[in-house]
């Protein structure tokens, strides 16, 4: 293996410090299979670990990229063989364990999922793990009695990569979906997702949240957290389920009781990063099946791995739109 490109995030007087290296395979991570990488992606997640907003990064350095599909190059683990296209997201890839954004990468098994049959490589990191999230929210809130006759489901932080794929999975399978953004210009991509309302976040009026509101939502996909979720678990209605899946606005949950003991009301928290199987497998062979998004090309752009500094901000100051590709092997 010849030396090879990565972004590597150190750590500079205090603060995380992203740059381009050449790395070789001695200084690859331990794992079984050792994989070489066609594709990332760029999640909020690997923007608050690439400009230390966060303080994501667990270990210093650390190649960045939570996201990687790829080919085996080698195996040590009997599941997987050289040649074998597989995905590897979430644990510690990214954040502890030398992640996607370079031409290799070594991970171990349990971390690494066969390519569903049906979905290539780029679709794999088109969908990522804003993907697996999205699908992941919609299969729990289904076990938990959600079906699409009783009633709306709203999505919040609507334009995010999850957003959007919740918007799409939810929209195919015949719910009626609302978009919550606040983004007052996105309502043409939203309706093409599958929304069939949109509401600004500026419309609400979230100083005088009401312990209990009038019953609107059956279900929902919660990007926000904070004064939003509060708002949500107010209005849903009898027996109403919600996926919380994100805290871009804030950790905090300021609520009461009164909508899970008079409503039946269920928050349900998803850890898309380190649920295994028979999760992890099941969740990614339905995205290729039924659960597979209907405008996936719409929310998608491809950048090379040489314009990952340049992309960072943007995610960081709330202007990304749908999903971004990283094609590692050709960068």
């Amino acid at each position: 293996m010849r030396p090879f490109k990565a972004y590597l995030i150190e750590e500079e007087a205090g603060q995380a410090r992203g740059r381009f290296v050449m790395m070789d395979e001695a200084q690859l991570d331990p794992g079984e299979v050792t994989i070489r990488v066609s594709y990332s992606s760029v999640n909020y997640k690997d923007a608050l670990a690439a400009t230390g907003t966060g303080k994501i990064i667990r270990r210093y350095p650390c190649v960045g990229g939570i996201d990687l599909s790829g080919i085996v190059e080698a195996s040590a683990d009997a599941r997987f063989r050289a040649g074998d296209e597989v995905i590897a997201t979430s644990f510690d890839i990214g954040v502890a364990h030398h992640g996607g954004y370079a031409k290799y990468a070594r991970i171990p098994a349990d971390w690494v999922v066969p390519l569903p049959s049906g979905m290539s490589l780029l679709e794999a990191m088109a969908l990522g793990t804003a993907g697996f999230t999205a699908a992941l929210g919609v299969v729990r809130m289904e076990e938990n009695g959600l079906t699409p006759d009783k009633g709306p489901v709203i999505v919040t932080g609507a334009t995010g990569g999850v957003g959007s794929l919740a918007i799409d999975i939810l929209a195919g399978r015949g719910y009626q979906v609302t978009a919550l953004t606040g983004k007052d210009g996105e309502t043409g991509y939203l309706e093409q997702l599958g929304a069939a309302e949109v509401i600004s976040r500026s419309a609400l009026d979230l100083k005088r949240i009401r312990p209990l509101d009038r019953g609107i939502w059956a279900g929902a996909v919660d990007n926000l957290g904070g004064e939003v979720l509060a708002w949500i678990l107010s209005t849903l209605r009898q027996g109403g389920t919600v996926a919380s899946i994100g805290l871009a606005a804030s950790p905090t949950l300021n609520t009461t009781v009164m909508p899970f003991i008079l409503r039946g009301a269920s928050l349900l928290g998803i850890d898309s990063g380190y649920i295994g199987d028979p999760y992890r497998q099941g969740v990614w062979q339905r995205l290729s099946a039924d659960l597979r998004p209907r405008h996936l090309r719409d929310m998608v752009r491809t950048v090379g791995l040489e314009e990952l500094p340049g992309l960072f901000d943007g995610f960081i100051q709330g202007r990304a739109h749908g999903r971004v590709v990283v094609d590692v092997a050709g960068g």
